[in-house]
């Protein structure tokens, strides 16, 4: 039977959504006035964010529906000890705040990317954009797929149309990338508000109504396992992913793209430290939910059966559908859904910022001026959009999803962004392009059961039937770390020593004295590429140590 009431809930909220993105865009056209439109100000805000709006939109940075549907559907499946997003993600935010937030805000960058192109050269910088771009759109296909499995429960759209989860991961992305091209980050900041507000309603307002449920039994962990355990054999893998969270969590333009719209380094901290907090608040909800779930007899419910396997997806909007009143289902799984449509366009628009900045305008198009980058930008997000939604319609796991987005991220570019930030005087693009490789190969050797990689390294404690144990993810991030560390100090001193001779230098790392290049900031290199253009190879002069 079709769920009108369900489709009256996500109606509403989406013209919600919708409204609030048009308003902000508005808001800020009004403000520019006759001003010529520039790219600070799509991409950043005009660096104006308020602390309100900054907190929420800074913890909306991971709460979505991915984050939402997945803690969840973890809770259920293996119980609160292997739901580790939440407190990955709430570490994650916290460390970002305490060693790169300020340093970030204060040298004036536009994307994450900036540090990496000013120091290690354009191109280099610009291939580092290929994991920073798959990491943002296997979340954005994360949050896509947790709106079609959710919207999908609610109105069995498979019964009535063809293609229905098709339907409505394009329809909610349609919907994201039309106010996002109109108002950009204040556009995006703004539905943030709503989607945690959103959140914060429908999932509480459902608790009680789930608990006093007849299906239900009880949270009480000696009859109801909802906290799970870590097998011994288990503890290395439960380390990966609590290190591929933490650490992974950091570099993210989604991330960064809030820190520098900061009205100041000491802000962009603040707003760090309260998200850290509210993304822990958040997922409380999701979690007793997920309990709630385990502890249900389902097969006293119209659902019939015990959910099992792909059918794990759904758990956060099975509990809502079937344990709770039409009409709290309709608070409940519309702002849910509407929730998740608003978490897609702050990754769309992060990918797209780095795109049109750290591609087109460093290496291809340096004299741009600010309308072409913004039509650029704007293309991006449509592309970006669509490749986002092929992946979310062909890939079936919402957290295996969740998890492999940063993965490249953590093996490749936090040992590069870290190193760049703290440690300059340590790394080049020769140390930076082996490190690269390093942690690309090891990681990939590993295997990856989701897009069907087999493992080609069985690393230490490997077994046939559990696959890798042993923390390959975090072996392989070490291993890129040192090997950009090492190989950099390494190429310095053969080049520095005449021991290798200058012309060997293709990258032109070592063009300058060390004084003279490293004290160049990153306003001066970008004053420099504006005025002489861009040299035969694509990279800075002042790349080097």
């Amino acid at each position: 039977m079709f769920n009108w009431a369900g489709l009256a809930g996500i109606i509403v909220f989406y013209i919600a959504i919708l409204l609030v993105g048009l308003w902000a865009a508005w808001k800020r056209k009004k403000e520019l006035q006759n001003a010529e439109e520039d790219t600070e100000e799509l991409m950043l805000a005009g660096r104006n964010l308020g602390v309100f709006v900054g907190i929420l939109t800074m913890t909306a940075t991971w709460v979505g529906g991915g984050y939402i549907n997945g803690s969840a559907e973890e809770t259920y499946k293996a119980g609160l000890v292997w739901t580790q997003a939440p407190f990955g993600y709430s570490i994650s935010l916290a460390l970002g705040g305490i060693f790169f937030a300020h340093k970030m805000r204060e040298e004036g960058y536009t994307t994450m990317l900036d540090p990496l192109q000013a120091r290690l050269g354009r191109v280099m910088g610009g291939l580092l954009f290929i994991p920073a771009l798959l990491g943002e759109l296997f979340w954005s296909a994360a949050i896509l797929g947790a709106l079609g499995t959710t919207i999908n429960v609610i109105l069995h759209l498979d019964e009535y149309v063809d293609y229905g989860n098709t339907l409505s991961i394009a329809l909610s992305a349609a919907i994201a990338v039309f106010y996002t091209l109109f108002g950009g980050l204040l556009s995006v900041a703004y539905t943030d508000v709503i989607q945690l507000i959103c959140i914060f309603i429908g999932l509480w307002f459902s608790i009680p109504f789930a608990m006093t449920n007849e299906a239900f039994t009880t949270l009480d962990i000696s009859e109801n396992d909802w906290i799970g355990s870590v097998e011994p054999h288990y503890a290395g893998v439960w380390f990966d992913y609590a290190m591929l969270l933490i650490c992974g969590g950091i570099p993210w333009q989604v991330y960064f793209q809030r820190v520098l719209s900061s009205k100041s380094p000491r802000r962009s901290q603040l707003l760090s430290y309260a998200a850290a907090g509210g993304c822990i608040f958040l997922a409380i909800p999701a979690v007793l939910i997920g309990a709630i779930a385990k502890g249900t007899k389902w097969e006293m419910t119209e659902y019939g059966r015990t959910p099992t396997g792909d059918d794990t997806r759904f758990v956060l909007p099975l509990v809502m559908q079937y344990l709770t009143p039409e009409w709290v289902a309709f608070i409940g799984l519309g702002a849910v859904s509407a929730a998740v449509m608003s978490s897609a366009d702050s990754s769309v628009l992060s990918s797209s910022t780095m795109f049109s900045r750290n591609i087109y305008q460093q290496i291809f198009r340096p004299r741009a001026s600010e309308r072409e980058i913004i039509i650029v930008m704007k293309i991006a997000i449509l592309v970006n959009a669509t490749v986002a939604c092929v992946i979310a319609i062909n890939v079936p796991s919402i957290y295996g999803l969740f998890f492999l987005c940063s993965d490249l991220v953590f093996v490749i570019l936090f040992p590069q962004l870290l190193t760049v930030v703290h440690v300059p005087r340590l790394a080049n693009t020769y140390g930076s392009m082996l490190a690269a490789l390093v942690g690309l190969v090891l990681r990939l050797a590993g295997g990856e059961s989701l897009l069907g990689l087999p493992a080609t390294v069985r690393y230490w404690w490997y077994s046939d039937t559990d696959g890798q144990l042993f923390p390959f993810r975090t072996f392989a991030m070490v291993c890129s770390l040192c090997t950009l560390v090492v190989t950099s100090f390494c190429v310095e001193k053969l080049f520095s020593s005449g021991t290798l001779p200058s012309r060997l230098d293709f990258a032109r790392s070592f063009d300058r004295e060390d004084s003279e290049a490293t004290g160049l900031n990153y306003r001066q290199q970008q004053q420099d590429l504006q005025k002489n253009g861009i040299d035969n190879y694509g990279m800075t002069e002042t790349t080097g140590l």
